[in-house]
């Protein structure tokens, strides 16, 4: 199926197409007319994991199981969504990190999970951030199926106001483990974060939910004779 027909590029640019794609995929292929070079490639969109294939205890918040970032305070020196990235950071550059503050605020960032959970562990990632790392943390979450997530009443605490040390991972544990869909990591007042997880089980509603839309979107089955003409067997090995 076509994502985008051939379209006109415009050269030293960054071309965006916008595409409606009814399921999910999990390849693509590019082909350029005749030739020439290409910079990057960027396909965006919603992840949707296959729960029969998710460990019980896992990273709500990761990328790869469909976490994505909702809003931030500051992005001037770092992407957000650099804190949900898999592996660990390698340099200062793949983590978030906002400007100084010259205001008596804090910088933060909101977090829609992967899948609704309930979170055991949080881990606060500042390695590579040394005389820019945050002094202090805080993350709170909330559960948009029972409450509206612009009432403060409907957040609650994960790891209290916590001291923070530049250039490690620490791991908190979570007192009170309670299911949720969002957190809200609070710096103070600003800085560098590498990583953040928060490592937990899939709540029952969230896993039915989740396989609800895998069903949704699946692709429609293909016939024996496009799975031929593609170079794929009926049996799912190469033809």
């Amino acid at each position: 199926m076509p994502l985008l027909g051939r379209s006109p590029l415009a050269g030293d640019a960054r071309n965006a197409f916008p595409v409606s794609v009814p399921h999910h995929v999990t390849h693509v292929r590019l082909t350029i007319f005749p030739d020439g070079g290409v910079a990057r490639l960027r396909v965006h969109g919603d992840v949707v994991p296959d729960p029969r294939l998710l460990p019980d205890v896992l990273d709500l918040a990761a990328t790869e199981h469909g976490g994505q970032v909702q809003g931030c305070s500051d992005r001037f020196y770092g992407a957000p969504q650099n804190l949900l990235a898999p592996g660990p950071a390698r340099v200062m550059g793949e983590g978030w990190e906002t400007a100084r503050r010259r205001d008596d605020g804090n910088d933060w960032v909101l977090v829609r999970l992967g899948v609704p959970g309930v979170a055991h562990f949080v881990d606060l990632d500042t390695s590579h951030f040394k005389g820019n790392a945050p002094g202090r943390a805080t993350l709170r979450a909330a559960d948009d199926r029972h409450g509206d997530l612009d009432d403060p009443g409907a957040w609650f605490p994960l790891l209290p106001d916590t001291r923070l040390r530049p250039d490690t991972r620490h791991r908190f544990p979570v007192a009170e483990p309670r299911a949720a869909t969002h957190v809200r990591l609070d710096i103070f007042p600003d800085g560098g974060m590498a990583r953040l997880r928060v490592t937990g089980q899939i709540d029952p509603a969230g896993r039915d939910a989740l396989a609800a839309r895998w069903r949704r979107t699946r692709p429609p089955a293909a016939s024996p004779e496009q799975l031929t003409r593609s170079g794929t067997s009926v049996t799912g090995g190469p033809a």
